[in-house]
């Protein structure tokens, strides 16, 4: 474990302070980022972090997931639209974290766009699902990330996640 000090941009301006993250950051600090919940939390723990530009996550996939037990209950498989999923949480805990202490305690980032998506292998009950996610670009309340998710080194699936910040009113 150590300690990352760096600055991040976000939003298209530079923070004036220095964002400390300890890692690992585990689940229990990731669901006070992201929304989600038992059973859609897909995040367990993020093992690499560069404020603004990259993410590493990891999602251990285990038979008791509650999706195996219909989909394909002979042969389990990780829904594709879940790897997906887990994909852009690990990208929302990117920005949750570059964001720092500027994080607004129920700022929600919703999914609204998918490109390019991929899906090379199938990820079953025992993986240990890694999530490499490149911050592309910020655009107002909008970040695009580029998304790999790999098991043991193979990737499994890609895509490029476009999500947004819903607009405030004043």
């Amino acid at each position: 474990m150590f300690w990352l000090d760096a600055f991040a941009v976000t939003r298209g301006r530079t923070m004036t302070e220095v964002v400390q993250v300890k890692l690992p950051v585990d689940v229990q600090q990731i669901a006070k980022m992201l929304p989600h919940r038992y059973p859609f939390l897909l995040v367990d723990r993020v093992i690499e972090f560069e404020p603004g530009k990259r993410v590493r996550a990891i999602k251990n996939v285990t038979f008791n997931e509650p999706f195996f037990t219909g989909h394909f209950p002979d042969h389990p498989v990780m829904p594709g639209v879940l790897v997906i999923e887990a994909m852009a949480q690990a990208s929302g805990s990117l920005t949750q974290l570059s964001q720092g202490a500027e994080t607004k305690k129920n700022q929600i980032y919703y999914l609204v766009r998918v490109d390019k998506a991929r899906f090379v292998r199938t990820v079953v009950p025992g993986d240990q699902l890694v999530m490499d996610v490149t911050q592309k670009r910020t655009i107002r309340n909008m970040g695009l990330y580029e998304c790999r998710a790999s098991v043991d080194g193979h990737e499994v699936a890609s895509a490029e996640i476009l999500c947004a910040a819903p607009e405030v009113k004043p």
